[in-house]
């Protein structure tokens, strides 16, 4: 937020207001750099934070996929439990039922061995009297030996019986044995059960653990995306700084420093207007600089059409780029060698070009003369002790024709020596120093006189905006 507000602060301050001070320059550029390196800290933070966060969640995603399969795992064995509890209940209930039937035969059975028993011995007295009495009781005896046969055959049958009731009590015992184990299958089954509840509760906080590391990689990724836009934004302004300043560099090569920062700020309406007023100043500038370029285009074409002789026989060269016209006369159509006085040739073409010029009123006019970089030699030094001399004077000769006699606007016409520094061939050669001494005749648009007479009388910068 800090760094925002700078940057917001520098580019307010410096688009809405033009140039600063170079020390209050200075300032906010190192404040501005101070901002990036802090922005450039506080994504490396949120790059390492980041990868933790994702190092994290891919942790507890292979976690919950391990607890996912331990769990199903669980669940499986936990179902074949119960069907095995289920089972071992039933087959318990059973058994025990068995038993409580075995145990009341087994007391069936041995109250009648004891009641048999007693009957046996009691036989066996009675034979022992009845030995000793009458054939009536030798026939009694007889009868009393055939109950004793049917008391033995039922006493073989309780042993019979006695034996199953040792069998089933072995099956009882062994019952009893099963249940035991079945015992403790449910207690392990129980067990286990609260290990799976145990577990369940593991799963339920790994859940709830997984749902807020979702949410914080929810959070990251919407930070990240935040970053994004920021970094983004950065961008723009250090684009637009970067703009800015190279506005700064070509209005500080025109005005220099301003004379202080306006402190106020202008709000948003005042803002806003401000910029529909400098669209549509730009609107307005677009529309008269395409007017005016048709304009010189017009120009250009009348100029080619009144010079066309010498246009062909390559003496002069006219040529337009955009809202500049540069008219390129090769001096021995105007001048005699080493001299500064129009010929009568030159003359002729010298009224041709004012004819059409005298009609251009939106144009400043620079007239400029080019030589060679032959010195001068001879007499000719007396007068022009250098090339200066030479192509100034020519120059000027040429504004007093078009201000004399082509009864041009003196304040529109500018003349300017430049001796041999611009050549636009080889000095090397004959031809291209023919084509090195010339005289140009350059139309270029007003408002950049407008411009240099602003700087000269020290105009507030924020006109130049």
């Amino acid at each position: 937020m800090t760094y925002m507000r700078i940057v917001m602060m520098a580019m307010c301050t410096a688009m809405l207001f033009g140039c600063v001070s170079a020390e209050k320059h200075q300032a906010s550029l190192k404040q501005l750099d101070s901002a990036r390196k802090s922005a450039d800290q506080l994504s490396k933070e949120f790059e390492s934070y980041k990868q933790k966060t994702a190092a994290d969640l891919a942790a507890m995603e292979k976690e919950k996929a391990g607890l996912s399969e331990e769990l199903s795992a669980t669940n499986a064995a936990k179902s074949e439990v119960e069907q095995a509890n289920s089972a071992l209940r039933q087959e318990r209930d059973g058994l025990q039922a068995n038993v409580r039937d075995l145990q009341a035969q087994t007391q069936d059975l041995s109250t009648k061995v004891g009641t048999l028993e007693s009957q046996v011995a009691g036989l066996q007295d009675d034979k022992q009297r009845l030995m000793t009495g009458t054939t009536t009781a030798q026939e009694e005896i007889a009868k009393m030996q055939r109950r004793i046969g049917e008391l033995e055959v039922e006493a073989a049958r309780a042993k019979d019986l006695d034996a199953r009731v040792s069998e089933r009590n072995t099956q009882l015992a062994q019952m009893q044995k099963r249940i035991g184990e079945l015992e403790t299958e449910a207690a392990r089954a129980q067990e286990l059960d609260q290990r799976l509840s145990a577990r369940d509760s593991q799963l339920a906080e790994m859940q709830r653990r997984n749902g807020e590391l979702e949410a914080e990689a929810t959070r990251a990724r919407d930070l990240e995306a935040k970053l994004s836009e920021r970094d983004t934004e950065i961008g723009q302004l250090k684009q637009a700084v970067a703009d800015r300043e190279e506005l700064v560099a070509q209005v500080a090569a025109l005005s220099g420093e301003r004379d202080e920062l306006n402190a106020s700020l202008m709000s948003r309406e005042e803002r806003l207007q401000a910029e529909a007023q400098e669209k549509a100043r730009l609107e307005e500038e677009r529309a008269a600089k395409e007017a005016e370029i048709e304009r010189l285009t017009r120009t250009h074409s009348d100029l080619a059409k009144s010079l066309e002789a010498e246009i062909a026989k390559g003496n002069i060269r006219i040529k337009q780029v955009r809202d500049r016209l540069t008219i390129n006369m090769v001096d021995k159509i105007l001048f005699d060698s080493g001299r500064a006085e129009v010929k009568p040739q030159g003359l002729d073409v010298l009224k041709q070009v004012s004819d059409v010029l005298k009609t251009v009123d939106d144009k400043q006019i620079r007239i400029e003369g080019h030589t060679d970089n032959v010195p001068i030699r001879g007499k000719l030094k007396e007068r022009f002790p250098s090339n200066w001399e030479l192509s100034t004077a020519r120059a000027t000769t040429v504004v007093r024709y078009l201000i004399d006699q082509g009864e041009l606007d003196p304040t529109y016409l500018t003349a300017v020596g430049h001796a041999d520094t611009q050549p636009v061939a080889s000095n090397d050669e004959e031809e291209g120093r023919t084509q090195n001494r010339r005289i140009e005749i350059v139309l270029y648009p007003k408002d950049l006189s407008d411009i240099a007479e602003q700087i000269s009388s020290g105009v507030n910068g924020s006109q130049l905006n």
